[in-house]
């Protein structure tokens, strides 16, 4: 009896220096945990919190509990049904302009140069051009008066369009846009995927008779999915949040024509600053972000 008395301490000692794989598991994730509850679930959560109170910086009163009358306000806010009618546009437009034009972009740059890096250098310029940036030059672009856009149309005997006056215009001018600025993200992430498929499988389709398109259609996209998922994964989402360029080049303008969901949050808490309904936009958002990662991810899940 001693004797187990005796080592009882020893043995939980050993198991403190020497623990098991799922403690010591535990114990090693125990950081990062941490410090994903401050970074991500600590602001999230007060997000919601907030989207559920009244509070307003104008008014100088406390936060009270409304419940969900902000979501029910939006049923009946015309702006909201507009931004985000108009954020699910830019959405359906962009991402597969983007996904096709990066594939081209990708797969011209995966030809055999002599000298590669000129042409993959060019497509990392729209990709590290800020936003901001970006928009500001294409509302020249595609200024009425001296826009380049404007200039090509009459040399080649057209009429110019006053592209910011007209909302589908300026809905145009706001898509191509985000397709140049965003194509070569996605090219980047398919250069990639098209890096890791075997010369050889190229080779022996050769051998077989098969062209350039049957070899594109059963040897490049098969192979090529996994890279494309997540282009759209990443794509989709900072589509659903876009902000600068139509900020940039129409300030949501006609009226709200181009608001997207993302400016509308930005013109409540900021302008407005009225935290409770602004909060609850961004709740929406966040979930409809949410919503579309998890049909990509249980699409690729059901393919795989």
């Amino acid at each position: 009896m001693a004797e187990r008395r005796a080592g009882a301490p020893r043995g939980v000692r050993s198991r403190i220096l020497d623990p098991g794989d799922t403690a010591l598991a535990a114990v090693l994730l125990l950081p990062a945990a941490l410090l994903l509850s401050l970074v991500v679930l600590y602001p999230v959560g007060k997000l919601v919190w907030t989207s559920f109170t009244d509070l307003s910086l104008t008014s100088g009163a406390p936060a009270a509990f409304v419940g969900i009358r902000n979501f029910r306000w939006m049923l009946e806010d015309a702006t909201f049904r507009q931004s985000l009618w108009n954020t699910i546009l830019i959405t359906l437009v962009t991402v597969p302009g983007a996904l096709v034009a990066g594939l081209g972009l990708a797969m011209l740059a995966n030809l055999p140069f002599r000298v590669k890096w000129p042409v993959r250098l060019s497509l990392l310029i729209p990709w590290a051009l800020p936003l901001s940036f970006a928009g500001l030059i294409f509302a020249w672009f595609f200024h009425s008066e001296y826009g380049v856009v404007n200039d090509i149309l009459r040399r080649l005997g057209f009429e110019g369009v006053i592209w910011f006056n007209s909302p589908r215009w300026a809905m145009v001018a706001v898509c191509i846009t985000i397709i140049w600025k965003t194509a070569s993200f996605v090219a980047l992430i398919l250069l990639a995927g098209l890096q890791t498929i075997p010369r050889s499988l190229y080779e022996a389709a050769d051998v077989d008779g098969a062209g350039r398109w049957r070899q594109f259609v059963e040897i490049t996209l098969p192979l090529l999915r996994p890279a494309i998922a997540v282009a759209l994964i990443f794509r989709t989402i900072t589509a659903l949040q876009t902000f600068d360029v139509p900020f940039m080049m129409t300030r949501g303008g006609p009226g709200s024509s181009t608001t997207t969901l993302a400016m509308y949050i930005h013109q409540n808490t900021v302008s407005f600053l009225d935290l409770g309904y602004g909060s609850a936009l961004a709740v929406v958002l966040f979930l409809i972000s949410m919503l579309f990662t998890a049909l990509y991810l249980r699409m690729i899940r059901a393919r795989g």
